[in-house]
């Protein structure tokens, strides 16, 4: 039954139709049908091809008639489905309504824009480059930015007139770690920043600095230091010595000598994994044999990043140990992982670019097709009137309230005919901060308006895709019909043969016969860790012999907490144990030792030569797999009757290769 069990959730997933793409391919040849529903050609090539692992299609025709049993199985319990309405459950609206939202966002941007961005991060990966840069600060919450421009401004002149880059660093940059390096950050790659920080620094000429520019953090100046080929993905394992800094010159000189003494130790032939676990101090990689996780440029300190990637072979170790703030280090090469090809890492690149606030760039570009498209107008002036009626007092003591403001019915924006007005806003207003609006009220208020009309454009335009995009409906229906499919099948055998105590044990009474103990005995096994507690265990059942195994066991583990010996009492097979076991009834047999190193006592109970009965309850999993089974054919043939197959053989033939 497991193969049934996972199968079909893959089934969920492969053996998705497109019933609104169907209808609009009139002409397409029937290939079958079930019951009054037709299937198409072109859609079962589409599936059959969609779903071919190998890369060679199989066009025999066993093999395409083979897909079509499987395939108008499929298409009956979704019809099925549909007719129970399982698309009305609110657990599958929930789940289908999240997955629509998510999915549409990957449709909802400008495409060519975005492989774009996804081909200029990856050709930025190719090198990394060394930066410093100059921060100040933007007010949180305030769009008012004056006077973090001028500053900044002031500073671009400084070094426009000859001013050093890295005294002017340390002495007004609001970046405090990089500050006190005169604004020196290191080497830093794509994808590690912010968008608008990343492209300056690669557009950037070595040795030149750029004009102020913004970020969320504020306002920077970069200064291009160098640049070099990208060094990849390293992984390494180290032996870390920490260093009381407490303690000053003498701290770190005991660190020094205690990883030195630890070098040697290396060089005179003991393992590293020896010596990580008896001197490293870093205890999350002690476990691992010393083992990090792999990383790439700009992720560890800079000389534990350079000492890591001078390594050159698998093996080899740093021959002088590295200081950082942690202490000192003993790195050794595990691996290098050089930047994979363009194919290979693009599906990986576009879900990050995805999640980066590059991919604004390509919905902004969207947004303005889109509302070119829709003939979006808006009206700022009456958005002012809005934003000047609602009084400073609802903002500060958190008492906004929509329905104050549901007789304001002047348009804000309108697209395709539909209007939104100052009330719609007001009540979205509402619903998205609670009535709590924080911050300066008309920044604020003039964001949530952004937000609103960009909701509306994209809600608007997520429900055309359905209509617009086949990829998108395509996909839309594959889940829509799986969540369905699957609850489906839960309720009519996943879930129907554990609950359904009466079938299963009408099924259990049919088919009892086939569930039977072989050859087995009833038993008490000891398993002890060396042959000293089984020992201690064969003396604790000769004297007395009538103790429970918890006595036995307690006996032979000794006063304290360790649990050199284990029990476990029940029926088992006899074909579990080695063939030289000797079972007397009433008798503990002779121990023995196991293939990974324990040893085994079995003290015998009962003796069975001949195959028993098996109850339900030690059946039970079995009994359960096998009745899935029996429902999962039941079903088929209910389903099959009511939807009947007929195949157009000319069709099917002109498949056949």
């Amino acid at each position: 039954m497991k193969q049934i069990i996972y199968s079909l959730p893959l089934l969920f997933t492969l053996f998705i139709s497109n019933p609104i793409a169907a209808q609009k391919k009139s002409t397409d040849p029937t290939l079958f049908s079930y019951g009054n529903n037709p299937v198409g050609k072109a859609e079962f090539l589409r599936m059959y091809t969609k779903n071919i692992n190998n890369q060679k299609v199989d066009f025999s025709e066993k093999a395409l008639r083979e897909y079509l049993t499987l395939y108008s199985r499929f298409k009956m319990k979704v019809a099925e489905a549909e007719y129970l309405k399982m698309d009305t459950l609110s657990n599958i609206r929930t789940e289908l309504g999240g997955y629509k939202k998510q999915l549409a966002k990957t449709y909802l941007t400008d495409k060519e824009v975005t492989d774009k961005l996804v081909k200029e991060a990856y050709d930025r990966m190719k090198s990394d480059v060394h930066i410093a840069h100059i921060l100040i600060s933007t007010p949180r919450g305030s769009d008012d930015t004056t006077g973090s421009y001028h500053k900044i401004d002031s500073i671009y002149n400084a070094l426009k007139a000859g001013a050093d880059f890295a005294s002017i660093a340390k002495a007004v940059s609001e970046d405090k770690q990089s500050a006190v390096a005169g604004g020196d950050m290191g080497f830093i790659t794509a994808l590690q920043i912010v968008y608008p920080f990343e492209s300056v620094a690669y557009n950037t000429p070595i040795g030149a600095f750029s004009k102020p520019f913004k970020t969320l953090y504020g306002y920077h100046i970069i200064k291009k230091i160098g640049d070099r080929p990208a060094r990849g993905e390293i992984q390494v394992a180290q032996i870390m010595v920490a260093v009381a800094k407490s303690k000053g010159k003498e701290g770190d000189a005991a660190g020094k000598a205690r990883i030195d003494s630890v070098l040697n130790l290396l060089k005179k032939g003991e393992k590293f994994e020896t010596l990580v676990d008896k001197y490293s101090d870093d205890k999350f990689s002690k476990n691992t044999d010393g083992t990090l996780a792999s990383f790439g440029v700009g992720q560890m300190v800079p000389d534990f990043e350079d000492a890591s990637f001078a390594l050159k072979n698998p093996g080899d170790i740093t021959q002088i140990p590295v200081k950082t703030d942690f202490g000192y280090h003993i790195i050794k090469l595990i691996k290098k992982t050089p930047i994979r090809p363009f194919d290979t890492i693009k599906n990986e690149i576009s879900k990050r670019v995805e999640k980066d606030g590059r991919i604004d760039i390509a919905r902004q570009l969207y947004t303005t097709k889109i509302k070119q498209k829709v003939g979006y107008t808006e009206n700022l002036n009456v958005l002012e009137q809005l934003i000047t009626a609602i009084p400073d007092s609802s903002v500060r003591n958190g008492s906004f309230a929509g329905n104050d403001y549901k007789n304001k019915t002047e348009i804000l924006f309108q697209m395709s005919g539909t209007t939104f007005n100052q009330a719609d806003f007001a009540m979205y207003i509402q619903d998205y901060t609670k009535g709590k609006i924080y911050g300066q009220k008309e920044s604020t208020l003039r964001s949530l308006f952004r937000n609103y009309s960009d909701k509306a454009l994209y809600d608007f335009q997520e429900n055309k895709l359905i209509d617009e995009n086949e990829e998108y409906r395509n996909l839309l229906t594959e889940y829509s019909d799986g969540i369905m499919l699957f609850e489906l099948t839960d309720n009519k055998v996943w879930s129907k043969a554990s609950v359904d105590t009466i079938g299963l044990q009408a099924y259990f009474e049919m088919n009892k016969t086939k569930y039977q103990w072989p050859a087995s005995i009833t038993a008490t096994l000891y398993k002890a860790a060396d042959e000293e507690f089984i020992k201690k265990v064969e003396t604790a059942l000769k004297n007395p012999s009538n103790k429970t195994p918890e006595e036995v066991g307690k006996e032979a583990n000794g006063d304290g907490a360790q649990t050199k010996v284990v029990f476990e009492s029940g029926k088992f097979e006899k074909s579990r144990f080695p063939k030289t076991v000797n079972y007397v009834a009433g008798q503990p047999s002779a121990y023995f030792k196991n293939e990974d190193g324990t040893y085994m006592l079995i003290d015998v109970k009962e003796v069975y030569d001949m195959p028993t009965q098996k109850t339900l309850a030690e059946a039970r999993g079995y009994v359960i797999s096998e009745y899935q089974e029996y429902l999962e054919k039941q079903w088929i043939a209910d389903l099959e009757a009511k939807y009947p197959v007929v195949i157009n053989e000319a069709t099917l033939k002109s498949i056949v290769k």
